[in-house]
């Protein structure tokens, strides 16, 4: 489902989001990019913030690992 995907575990906010979006904007409008992070507050943080951007969050999903998956479709 995703185009690219961002493995961002052991990272915290604000990097969370700032490497996100930096990928984000090297893709191309409607792709979708699946950001995997363990940090809980950015699990908050990063769609909050890419809806403020005006981005897509499909899906926040827990991962049995202790992880969450983001996916986000790039609108702009």
């Amino acid at each position: 489902m995703a185009d690219r995907e961002l493995d961002i575990k052991g990272e915290v906010c604000p990097f969370t989001f700032v490497k996100s979006k930096l990928v984000l904007e090297q893709m191309e409008v409607g792709q979708v990019l699946r950001v995997i992070l363990d940090y809980p507050p950015s699990v908050e943080n990063v769609p909050k913030s890419m809806k403020e951007e005006g981005q897509e969050v499909l899906a926040v999903n827990k991962l049995d690992n202790g992880s969450w998956e983001i996916l986000i479709r790039k609108v702009k």
